[in-house]
């Protein structure tokens, strides 16, 4: 990769926008035909739920995972990288089974071709892509897309959750009153997103002039929030800014790598106001402790305006993943590194 084909520094971030994007609205405004789905869906004797990706699209499914995963006993759940679902071929994969995929761009070959195999096994595929004239969305039964670009929350976990919650209801697994309260939740994510991402700049700067020079940098969550550790890990950092990262499940970090940590072992935690809370107080226990480099995003300082006190844990994972986009772009001007710059990813075959 020579210098003549990188992308130029960015030397001034992009202003945090007045309003909110219209990706979300186009989301939400998917909330009747999605509901539909879930109730044809459950009457036709749904069984279980893939839900499938790669990199990011993989880890747009944590929140719905970890919903559909404790919500639901009716409803078997499993996540499954693309290749892995391919190559795995689950034995309860056919008739019964709902496909769910997520990619932004529609055209990650091994997500194409795990929509075709699943509908060669006679499960229901349902993508959540941007372009609906993308392959995945023209190998999918239904496919929900945005068209616009997000600055602020993703639109495709918006359409996965309305899933979600739409099955949850006809299931009985949600009282009607519950449900609705989280629809409320959803309508008024995309202000309050806008929100937490004003309120998070000043230390989304210090974390990304706190760690621009790490050699490596680790990133903690539990619950939903491990995949938004993962996504800024893999997705931001070593794919778009070629840095040493890795991502850790709060509970598993202290299972072994807690003994690489230093006074000076770049660390950042996301934690989140879910069940799994208790996890990343105890991680973060030990990292005041034993590092001095240690960031903390903790939804709990943040205000969500427009949502309900009841619902703070709902939302927490959306709240988190803004403030982690938004820090990567701190990254790419602290940095000097564009994040439109790859060396092999739509560079070479792999």
């Amino acid at each position: 990769m020579t210098e003549a084909t990188l992308e130029p520094a960015i030397t001034e971030i992009k202003p945090i926008p007045d309003v909110h994007s219209p990706a979300l609205d186009k989301a939400l405004a998917y909330r009747s035909s999605i509901e539909s789905l879930a109730a044809d869906l459950v009457k036709g004797g749904l069984r279980n739920i893939f839900l499938v990706g790669s990199g990011g699209g993989l880890l747009t499914h944590e929140g719905l995972q970890y919903l559909m995963e404790t919500r639901s006993a009716r409803l078997a759940t499993f996540a499954l990288s693309a290749n892995e679902f391919n190559y795995r071929a689950p034995a309860s994969l056919g008739a019964g089974s709902l496909v769910v995929l997520a990619s932004h761009t529609g055209t990650t070959p091994e997500v194409v071709e795990a929509a075709r195999f699943a509908k060669s096994r006679g499960a229901t595929v349902v993508a959540a892509t941007k372009l609906p004239e993308s392959p995945l969305a023209q190998a999918s039964d239904v496919a929900w897309t945005y068209v616009d670009d997000w600055h602020e929350g993703d639109p495709k976990q918006i359409c996965l959750m309305l899933l979600g919650l739409g099955l949850l209801k006809e299931t009985g697994e949600m009282g009607a009153d519950e449900h609705a309260a989280h629809i409320r939740t959803l309508q008024a994510l995309p202000d309050a997103l806008l929100a937490v991402v004003r309120q998070g700049e000043a230390l989304n700067r210090a974390i990304a002039e706190g760690c621009k020079d790490a050699p490596v940098v680790y990133v903690l969550g539990a619950g939903p929030n491990h995949g938004t550790a993962y996504c800024l890990a893999m997705c931001y950092l070593q794919e778009m800014q070629w840095r040493h990262a890795a991502s850790f499940d709060s509970a598993e970090f202290l299972h072994g790598a807690m003994e690489v940590v230093r006074e000076d072992t770049a660390v950042i935690q996301y934690l989140g106001e879910e069940a799994t809370r208790p996890i990343d107080e105890r991680a973060k226990t030990f990292l005041q402790k034993y590092t001095q480099k240690a960031y903390f995003v903790d939804s709990k300082d943040f205000e969500l305006p427009g949502i309900e006190a009841s619902q703070r844990g709902f939302a927490s994972h959306f709240a988190l993943d803004a403030l982690m986009s938004r820090l990567s772009q701190h990254f790419e001007i602290v940095s000097g590194h564009n994040l439109k710059n790859r060396r092999y990813m739509f560079k070479v075959e792999y």
